[in-house]
């Protein structure tokens, strides 16, 4: 792998690993108690804010292979070409991310499309609580990975 490409991976990593540092004491307390209305937006824009982090380290990727990702379902094909090998680029993250990641890109494609009254904490309060979780794994591949 290229340093250009590596400084760019290597930033998009600190962004999210802002995001979720920033967003602590907001994770925090939806352990502690069932978020209000104003707390589950914000839990949403961290969700949608950390998927699409994943999804720039991935179009980072796979152009940097030229691989191309099109088609109206190009959000699904990028995560699940995440999980396989080709000729000159061997699997990102491993088989057990691939549900998870697969909720966080349902969610990201359900917020871009509804408005914040339709938020209901029990269909994402899993997602709340597993995120810093998922990201530790998704760096992990990562830095494997990207040999780092």
């Amino acid at each position: 792998m290229d340093n250009k490409l590596k400084t760019k991976l290597s930033f998009e990593i600190s962004q999210i690993d802002k995001l979720i540092e920033d967003g602590k004491p907001l994770l925090e307390l939806c352990e502690e108690k069932i978020p209000d209305y104003i707390e589950i937006s914000a839990a949403a824009l961290l969700l949608h804010s950390f998927y699409n982090g994943i999804e720039n380290i991935l179009i980072l990727i796979f152009k940097n292979n030229k691989e191309e990702v099109t088609g109206e379902k190009w959000h699904s094909e990028l995560l699940s070409k995440a999980f396989v090998s080709v000729a000159n680029r061997k699997q990102i993250f491993k088989n057990e991310l691939s549900d998870p990641l697969e909720e966080y890109l349902k969610f990201r494609h359900f917020i871009r499309h509804a408005y914040g009254f339709q938020l209901e904490w029990l269909a994402m309060e899993d997602l709340v609580k597993r995120v810093e979780n998922i990201w530790n794994k998704v760096k992990e591949d990562l830095n494997v990975f990207s040999g780092t």
